[in-house]
């Protein structure tokens, strides 16, 4: 799967994820409006909702983009409904080529984690039938079980050519608390990436692993150690613009071929008609507030990588 998704970042130029992260906050009026005429201001209604302003951000953005990362707690605050938006939107996104990164940061171990697997990455098995049940592409991990919590994702992605980024730098303020601790002279961190390493060996693509990890715009310093420690690693990179990342500090974290990284954006993007710069746009053309919000950050960071 990593070689699809490095196929549709080059073809596009385009080294970026839009994260589908929605909160009834973010979506305009009249789609909610539609949604709670039909079914009430019901949980179905916010499913509703969130379904069809997924659907216009997709339609306007996915011939410039090579993937999209829904984060499931924003669908799952909404029960079943919820879960039915969030399986219909990366249903939609696969269909018009785009690689679903589901960001469920999953993490445990034994039966457990091997059906967390199964469940987003496989398929299950229902009597003499196989199902693929959420089918993303990718799935973010928290490895703090170790080993356990991690193999039965990589035993998946190898039997149906999927793949997973490991959390190792995340970008929220307190992540140094437990990541930034030294043992053995070395940051926990580092330990971590030392681990995704070993386990990418074993489920590469041509030239990456499939087994990626995570490492936030917010700790531009502590990405370029993990670039050069990690060199066939792909890393997924949050935080950029509404966290506070910048394209300047990002360029370490692509290798010298120009790949190597993938840089998300969430609320920038599918809340960017909130924003003054593109208040323009206005509610209705909140799909195109978008659009125009990606084609911005591609410049912004492609211009960046030129200047490495």
């Amino acid at each position: 799967m990593i070689n699809k998704l490095i196929k549709n970042i080059e073809e596009k130029d385009a080294p970026v994820v839009v994260g589908l992260d929605p909160m009834l906050s973010y979506i305009p009026e009249h789609i909610k409006k539609a949604a709670f005429d039909k079914y009430g201001e019901t949980l179905a209604g916010a499913g509703e909702a969130i379904w069809i302003y997924n659907k216009g951000i997709i339609d306007a953005t996915y011939d410039l983009i090579p993937a999209v990362k829904p984060q499931i707690a924003m669908y799952e605050q909404f029960g079943i409904d919820g879960l039915v938006a969030y399986k219909k939107t990366c249903d939609y996104a696969r269909s018009k080529n785009l690689v679903v990164i589901g960001d469920i940061k999953r993490g445990d171990i034994g039966s457990t984690s091997e059906a967390y697997a199964v469940g987003h990455l496989g398929k299950v098995q229902v009597g003499s039938k196989s199902y693929a049940a959420f089918d993303e592409d990718f799935v973010t991990v928290n490895p703090y079980l170790g080993t356990d919590g991690v193999k039965p994702f990589v035993d998946v992605c190898k039997e149906h050519d999927k793949g997973i980024f490991v959390l190792v730098k995340t970008s929220n303020p307190s992540s140094g608390e437990f990541q930034d601790k030294l043992i053995d002279g070395k940051p926990l961190y580092e330990l971590v990436a030392e681990k995704v390493i070993e386990w990418g060996e074993a489920c590469m693509g041509d030239t990456y692993s499939n087994v990626g990890c995570v490492v936030g715009a917010t700790y531009p310093e502590q990405g370029k150690i993990l670039r050069k420690l990690m060199p066939k690693t792909y890393i997924l990179v949050p935080g950029y613009g509404a966290q506070g990342g910048k394209a300047s500090d990002l360029v370490h974290y692509f290798n010298s071929d120009g790949l190597g990284a993938i840089i998300n954006s969430s609320r920038g993007i599918i809340a960017a008609y909130k924003q003054e710069k593109y208040s323009k746009f206005g509610e209705a053309a909140y799909a195109d507030a978008s659009r125009q919000a990606v084609i911005d950050m591609i410049e912004d960071i492609n211009k960046a990588k030129g200047e490495m």
